[in-house]
C-alpha cells in the first residue's frame, strides 16, 4: 500500500531516509562529509537568522547529528560569531564523518564538557544531540543536555532542532521522557512523521526543510501530509443536476439535550455539497429539524426519548435511497441508542460515518463494523479512541499513529483521529496527516459538521480514504476563514458556514496552504 502521490506529500519514516543516504553515498558517490557539511551550513544559517547577534550555544551527540553540530560551530566562528560548543561525550568517541567534522574545527574550538548551566545572555541554543535514528527517551549526559536547553529557552534563548528535537520520536511522534522544545525544527531532504504527529508536532515549532542534495524520489510512503490537491477533482454540481444527484445524506442521532449535535452534522452535510440532507431524530425531538428549514426531518421510533433498535427498519428503508449515512451525532450514551447505532451498522448498505457517540456503541462490538461490506468512516476524538480500543485516553493521546493504525485495521474502515495533527488511516497502513493551525476549530460541534462533511463526500461516490482527507483538509480552511478575525468566539456553525468559501479557495484560488 502507499498514499496517491498526486494529493499528499511524503513523510519519509528515518529508516526510509537513511536508505537515500546510503544510496546517495554508494550508488551516487556523494561523500558523506559533503552530505554532513550541507546540513550544517543550513543549520548554522538557521541560527544566524533566528539570533542575529549574541551567542550561539552549540549541543553535540556523538552521532551523525552531532556531526552536524560540530560543522555548524566551525561555519559559524568562521562567519564571525561567538560560539559555545558543548560536547555529551569524549572527542575519541567520534568515527567516521563526525570525526572528520571535529578535525575540522579550528585550534581553541574543541568542545567542551557539559556545563552546570549555559552561559548567560546566549542568544541561540543548537540541538544536535540525538537524530532521527534514536528512540526511547533521552538518558544520562544527553537527558542532563535538555535540561539546559530548557532552562536557557526559560531565559529567552531561541532553540533550533537539528532533524528532529532530542527526545521526538521521528518516525511516530511519541514523545517517551524529556524533550527539547524548539522554535524552528530543521529537517533534511524530507520531513518526517514525528515532526507533524503530536505530541511530537508540539515540540518542533517552525518545520524548514532543507536540501541537501540527496537524490531521487524515496518511493512509495504510507505516511504524508494532506495537500490541497486532495480537493481537486470532488464532483460538483452541474447544469443538469438536481438535489437527489448532488449526494443525499441522512443524519441519525439526537437525544435529550444534545439536538444541536445532528443538526450541526446536517448542516456540514448540506454546506459540504449534499443536496438533500435528513436529520433522523426521535419522535419527541424532530421539532429540532425545524431550526434549519433547508434540512428535512424524519421521526424514528424512541425509548424515553433516546434512539432504539425499533428505529432502525426505518432508517434503513429510508436509506436506501441515500448515498451515506452519518451516525452518533448526539446519540448519547443510553443502551437503546446503542442498540440503535449496532442494529444500522449491520442493516445499512450505503457508506457510513460513525461518529461521536456512536463509536462508544461498538467499544465490545468491533466486528460488526469490520463485516461491512460499505465503506465506513469512524471519527473518533482520542477520548473516544481510547473506548473503541479499551485504552486510557492518556495511552492514545501518547502514540497516536500506532491507535489509529490499530483501529483502522481492527474495524476494516477508514478512521480519523481528530486533533491539529488529525490523522486519517486505511486498513493497509496508510495515514495522511493534517498539518493543523486552525485553532477556531477548538468549538463544541465542530467535529459534528466534519463528520456530516465526510458524509456529503462519500455521498457523491468518493473514495474514503480520499473523501475523509479531503474533509479533513476543507474542514481545516473552514476554521480559519472563519477564524481569521480571531479565532476565539467561533461557532461550529460558523465554520460549516465557511465551507463554501473554503472548497472555492482550495480548488480555485489556489489560497490554502
Amino acid at each position: 500500500m502507499s498514499l496517491p502521490a498526486d494529493w499528499t506529500t511524503p513523510l519519509h519514516d528515518p529508516a526510509a531516509v537513511r536508505e537515500a543516504d546510503r544510496r546517495a553515498i554508494e550508488e551516487e558517490g556523494i561523500p558523506g562529509v559533503e552530505l554532513m557539511r550541507r546540513a550544517a551550513v543550513g543549520l548554522a544559517e538557521a541560527a544566524m537568522r533566528v539570533a542575529p547577534e549574541g551567542t550561539i550555544a552549540v549541543l553535540a551527540g556523538k552521532g551523525n547529528n552531532g556531526g552536524d553540530g560540530l560543522a555548524a560551530a566551525r561555519i559559524l566562528a568562521e562567519s564571525g560569531r561567538e560560539v559555545a560548543l558543548y560536547a555529551t561525550c569524549e572527542p575519541s568517541e567520534w568515527t567516521g564523518d563526525p570525526a572528520a567534522m571535529l578535525s575540522e574545527l579550528p585550534p581553541g574550538r574543541e568542545p567542551r564538557t557539559l556545563p552546570d548551566r549555559l552561559p548567560a545572555g546566549v542568544a541561540c541554543v543548537v540541538d544536535c544531540l540525538l537524530g532521527t535514528g534514536a528512540t526511547g527517551a533521552p538518558h544520562g549526559p544527553v537527558s542532563e543536555a535538555v535540561g539546559l536547553i530548557a532552562d536557557a529557552a526559560g531565559q529567552g534563548a531561541k532553540v533550533i532542532a537539528c532533524d528532529v528535537p532530542t527526545g521526538v520520536d521521528a518516525s511516530t511522534g511519541e514523545v517517551p521522557g524529556a524533550a527539547v522544545t524548539a522554535d524552528l525544527t530543521v529537517t533534511f531532504h524530507c520531513p518526517k512523521p514525528g515532526l507533524w504527529i503530536g505530541p511530537g508536532k508540539e515540540r518542533c515549532g517552525t518545520v524548514e526543510v532543507l536540501d541537501i542534495g540527496i537524490p531521487g524520489d524515496d518511493g512509495p510512503w504510507q505516511v504524508g501530509l494532506i495537500e490541497d490537491s486532495a480537493c481537486a477533482g470532488l464532483p460538483e454540481r452541474g447544469p443538469e443536476g438536481d438535489k437527489f444527484s448532488a449526494g443525499s445524506v441522512i443524519v441519525a442521532g439526537g437525544s435529550p439535550g444534545l439536538t444541536g449535535a445532528p443538526i450541526l452534522a446536517g448542516l456540514g452535510a448540506a454546506r459540504g455539497g449534499a443536496g438533500y440532507v435528513t436529520v433522523a431524530l426521535p419522535t419527541s425531538l424532530l421539532q429540532a429539524s425545524d431550526s434549519i428549514p433547508e434540512i428535512m426531518g424524519l421521526a424514528l421510533a424512541e425509548a424515553d426519548e433516546n434512539h432504539c433498535a425499533e428505529g432502525v427498519a426505518d432508517l434503513v428503508e429510508r436509506a436506501g435511497r441515500a448515498g451515506a449515512v452519518v451516525l452518533g451525532p448526539g446519540l448519547g450514551r443510553s443502551e437503546s441508542g446503542a442498540a440503535f447505532a449496532r442494529g444500522v451498522a449491520e442493516a445499512v448498505q450505503c457508506p457510513l460515518v460513525v461518529d461521536a457517540d456512536a463509536i462508544h456503541a461498538f467499544a465490545e462490538a468491533q466486528e460488526l463494523l469490520a463485516a461491512r461490506r460499505a465503506p465506513t468512516v469512524i471519527t473518533p476524538h482520542s477520548g473516544e479512541m481510547a473506548s473503541l480500543l479499551g485504552r486510557q485516553r492518556s495511552t492514545v493521546e501518547a502514540g497516536r499513529l500506532e491507535a489509529v493504525r490499530t483501529a483502522s485495521a481492527m474495524t476494516g474502515s477508514v478512521v480519523v483521529l481528530k486533533g491539529d495533527d488529525t490523522l486519517v488511516a486505511d486498513p493497509g497502513g496508510d495515514v495522511a496527516v493534517s498539518r493543523g493551525g486552525a485553532p477556531a476549530l477548538a468549538t463544541a460541534g465542530s467535529g459534528d459538521v466534519l463528520g456530516g462533511l465526510i458524509g456529503a463526500l462519500l455521498a457523491r461516490g468518493v473514495e474514503p480514504l480520499q473523501a475523509a482527507a479531503a474533509a479533513v483538509r476543507l474542514h481545516c480552511e473552514a476554521g480559519r476563514i472563519a477564524g481569521q478575525h480571531g479565532s476565539e468566539g467561533v461557532l461550529a456553525g460558523d465554520i460549516a458556514s465557511a465551507l463554501p468559501l473554503a472548497r472555492s479557495v482550495l480548488t480555485v484560488g489556489g489560497g490554502g496552504r
